[in-house]
């Protein structure tokens, strides 16, 4: 797999794990990686969207 394509993987990892309200720290990448911040760029609207939800 290409940089792009592990880019966007990770970044639907993290909106996969959002909507299914994981905890921020089910991440797979390390800290160190930049496929971590695509995970959380995934992850952080999944979240809010979800939280709004419930809210409401």
């Amino acid at each position: 797999m290409g940089t792009r394509e592990d880019i966007v993987a990770a970044i639907t990892k993290g909106r996969e794990a959002g909507e299914a309200g994981q905890e921020p720290t089910a991440c797979p990448y390390p800290s160190t990686s930049i496929l971590r911040t695509a995970w959380v760029k995934g992850y952080a609207p999944a979240r809010r969207a979800r939280e709004k939800d419930r809210a409401d």
